[in-house]
């Protein structure tokens, strides 16, 4: 059975979750916290989540690790057949990654952890990113009423746990609204909110929040 190392507060491991849930595969869960331990080493080189474990050994990263999902497991597509189309789909997802998640991260300990303020220069940069990132998911984003177009594909993991944390930055930070004339991506992040599978990977991720704060606060203890 394919394990799943991780922890729920994470939104990679979401993304990884959603996608085993959609395609209906077995998997086992492992609490795992990203950290440079011994223990978490042996099954992640650089000591992030999630890791796929399976029966051939570890895989990291999570886009590495949807790949290896839907190469092992093609029922229940989350990808289109078509070369061309898959590479388009993966430059929205990438995109969204570099340009929408990566930006907004810069600001998540003030914004999602209640941390310290993000610095000046950092957080102009975020502000700055972010609305080209927004405006290139505009251009890419068909949202029709999917992402990518009529199905659910790997383009909406990435759209529904990088999308709304980075929006919370734009509304928190720079009073700007990031989805401010892109009625239609409104729209699919309350269509993906009912979506029973990710209603499941919310349960669980709130469930999981109050322990991972509590480590976040014990680690800025350990750290001062």
């Amino acid at each position: 059975m394919l394990k799943l190392y991780g922890f729920a507060a994470s939104n990679y491991f979401n993304m990884v979750k959603l996608a085993l849930l959609e395609k209906q595969l077995s998997f086992e869960v492992v609490p795992l916290f990203g950290c440079q331990s011994p223990e978490v080493l042996a099954v992640s080189a650089r000591g992030k989540v999630p890791v796929l474990g399976t029966d051939d050994g570890f895989i990291s990263e999570t886009d590495v690790i949807l790949r290896y999902i839907e190469e092992t497991s093609p029922q229940r597509p989350l990808l289109p057949e078509s070369p061309f189309a898959r590479a388009q789909l993966w430059t929205i997802a990438k995109e969204i990654e570099l340009y929408i998640e990566l930006p907004a991260r810069l600001c998540y300990a003030e914004v999602i952890f209640g941390g310290r303020p993000t610095p000046a220069d950092l957080k102009a940069k975020a502000r700055r990113d972010l609305i080209k990132g927004f405006t290139a998911l505009a251009q890419r984003g068909r949202f029709a009423p999917y992402v990518a177009g009529e199905r659910f594909t790997v383009a909406d993991l990435y759209f529904l746990y990088s999308v709304d944390l980075a929006r919370q930055v734009g509304e928190q930070l720079f009073e700007l609204d990031l989805l401010e004339g892109m009625p239609k991506a409104q729209a699919l992040l309350a269509r993906l909110a009912q979506n029973p599978n990710a209603q499941r990977v919310a349960a669980d991720r709130d469930a999981d929040w109050p322990v991972f704060m509590a480590r976040i606060k014990g680690l800025g203890r350990t750290a001062s």
